[in-house]
């Protein structure tokens, strides 16, 4: 009898991609682009300076060597991802998370359906106004056995999570990773175009609030239904008896410090650009100190740690892996060639459907660099200066950014912070792929017609 077929590990399909990058390095010519360092400190791609070079090709060594050197030049995210896990192991121990947990399923006892939108607008607006897309990490481990205590399942509890901050970082009302850097380097005025962006943010938003009540819905009526039936997993996330206790003095010190780190961590991301190093150092001092100010022994405290990273680190080493496709385009000078051979493309597309291709390039590219930032930083001078050239404006060619960049953040395995989320939640990538296409249809729809009416309204002209 034929085995019915079954997606390959997650490593399967990263090292199946980086062969694949590897063996595009011998055809594609090599190429590079002229930079430019802005007083941020940021290199970005001069557009009309692109040459191409002397062929460079790879040895297998640098294959063979492709991986560490990605996990090497990810080891910043990597450290930040397993702090994370480290810090919520600790506040297990603590007992705040039973807390946590008991407080709100008494709260939505009645009505637990609207644990979703309480929880997913809060979340959505979070991260449109500061593109920390990776606090999925952060509220993951919370929110699955919550959810699991008012009778729905992880998927429910993932997509609460994961839709809701998508939603919010690719809107980007003022997200300062995507938006305010695309705009910087475009030329826009920081932050321009609010209005229409917000209004975007609503209807996105809205649609994936009521994606994810309709699911999980359907799951609290009948459990079978759930695309995670009966895997055996829910067990580790219920280990917290749910506790209507008071909590003593301490664990109330232990939350307000918690608290406060979460007020520090928003600051220092808008503010101080704080990124995985730092939050990595912040998530290991809210821990160690959430574990003193409860008693939490030394060598206890140590071992939950030790826990805490033993449970995140597929998606830590995930990160690494994917981080190795980028290493080998760069070490064989293709990827400013296929930023030179994409540009060309949408400029000979017809004016109607220029920013609609614009958005797909982007999804594309979205792929090989993941890093919404990054992203902005060497493809954004070429569409910007594409825009002006094809006759829409630099404002409708960000917001094809947004859109091809955002919301593939939760389906490409290459993504580093959903990877690690999905190890959190133990739900595989087929699973959530199952689950979270017709909602991506359904945006990317959308994001179609926002796209066409910001085209023929020649919105953000002028500026």
């Amino acid at each position: 009898m034929k085995k019915p077929f079954q997606v390959p590990h997650i490593y399967v399909i990263l090292v199946s991609i980086l062969v694949i990058a590897f063996a595009t390095t011998f055809v594609v010519p090599s190429g590079s682009f002229e930079r430019e360092e802005l007083e941020s400190g940021a290199n970005i791609l001069m557009p009309g300076t692109f040459s191409y070079e002397d062929k460079t090709y790879l040895s297998i060594f640098d294959l063979m060597f492709a991986i560490p050197s990605g996990l090497i030049e990810a080891g910043e995210i990597i450290f930040g991802i397993l702090m994370i896990g480290g810090m919520f192991a600790v506040l297990e121990s603590s007992g705040l998370v039973g807390l946590g947990i008991g407080r709100l399923s008494s709260t939505f006892k009645r009505t637990p359906i609207l644990v979703i939108p309480a929880l997913m607008i809060p979340l959505a607006l979070l991260t449109t106004f500061t593109s920390a897309i990776e606090l999925s990490l952060v509220f993951a481990p919370v929110v699955i056995p919550l959810m699991l205590r008012l009778g729905y399942d992880r998927m429910t509890a993932l997509a609460v999570v994961l839709v809701s901050t998508v939603a919010g970082f690719t809107s980007a009302i003022t997200g300062p990773a995507t938006v305010g850097v695309a705009h910087d380097v475009t030329g826009i005025p920081l932050y321009e175009g609010v209005g229409y962006r917000s209004i975007i943010f609503v209807f996105v938003l809205i649609t994936g609030v009521l994606f994810v009540c309709l699911y999980a819905r359907k799951v609290k009526k009948d459990p079978s239904k759930s695309l995670l039936h009966n895997d055996q997993m829910d067990a580790y996330f219920l280990e917290e008896k749910e506790s209507e206790m008071k909590a003593s003095k301490r664990q109330l010190l232990a939350a307000a410090v918690v608290f406060a780190g979460v007020l520090l961590m928003i600051y220092g991301l808008i503010e101080w650009g704080w990124y995985f190093k730092e939050l990595g150092g912040l998530y290991a001092t809210i821990g160690i100190l959430v574990g003193v100010i409860t008693k939490i022994r030394a060598n206890d405290l140590a071992e939950a740690f030790n826990k805490g990273f033993q449970s995140i680190l597929l998606g830590a080493l995930v990160v690494g892996i994917a981080r190795s496709i980028s290493v080998i385009l760069e070490e064989g000078e293709i990827l400013d060639t296929v930023i030179q051979g994409t540009s060309q493309v949408v400029s000979s597309m017809p004016e109607p459907v220029t920013a609609v291709f614009m958005m797909f390039v982007q999804g594309a590219f979205n792929f090989l660099v993941p890093s919404g930032s990054g992203q902005a930083m060497i493809t954004m001078p070429i569409m910007g200066g594409l825009a002006d050239i094809v006759g829409i404006t630099r404002q409708t060619a960000v917001l094809a950014f947004q859109f091809g960049d955002g919301f593939a953040n939760i389906f490409y395995p290459t993504s580093g912070y959903f990877m690690a989320t999905l190890a959190i939640s133990r739900i595989p990538w087929d699973k959530w792929v199952k689950f979270i296409w017709p909602l991506l249809a359904v945006w990317y729809v959308m994001s179609i017609v926002f796209l066409i009416i910001a085209q023929l309204t020649n919105w953000g002209a002028g500026l």
